[in-house]
């Protein structure tokens, strides 16, 4: 009968209740697929039992088990990074996207802006004619009545 394997218990490697966690769910999954490197075989429920048989929830010490630990934490902060540049990516899409939207608004907002102005300004000039007639046609009146008045005193 081979010996147990040299290990600690997790609760003495100075980590967090969520980190011993995570160490007890990937040390089985990692020594299976060390032993099973497309994933086929053993599940991490019967590598559990097998690696639980020296000491429950403990980190095992030999160099097989530290480096088929070490590779899959290695692939798993790999595979965390791709996603985290992944998002990264889709962020600076977005973002660069809203921009562009909101540089496209703010461009239609300025011709719009613009017409505007040009619009008031238009009114302002139709208002300083509408004055300049409305004084001329005070001015026609005015001499309207003087005209009709001269004539009815002549006419008489």
């Amino acid at each position: 009968m081979a010996s147990p394997a040299p290990s600690i218990p997790d609760t003495q490697l100075g980590l967090t209740p969520d980190e011993i966690q995570l160490l007890r769910r990937h040390q089985p999954l990692a020594l299976s697929l060390h032993h099973h490197p497309h994933g086929r075989g053993a599940s991490p429920a019967s590598s559990t039992r097998t690696t639980s048989t020296s000491q429950p929830h403990a980190l095992l010490l030999d160099p097989r088990s530290l480096a088929a630990l070490s590779y899959h934490f290695d692939r798993l902060l790999l595979s965390i990074q791709e996603r985290v540049n992944y998002l990264n990516a889709q962020t600076r899409r977005s973002v660069e996207t809203s921009n562009r939207r909101a540089m496209s608004a703010m461009e239609a907002a300025d011709a719009e802006i613009r017409r505007f102005t040009e619009v008031i300004r238009q009114i302002e000039e139709l208002e300083g004619e509408f004055e300049k007639v409305r004084r001329v046609g005070d001015i026609v009146k005015g001499w309207r009545g003087r005209v009709e008045s001269l004539e009815g005193r002549l006419g008489r």
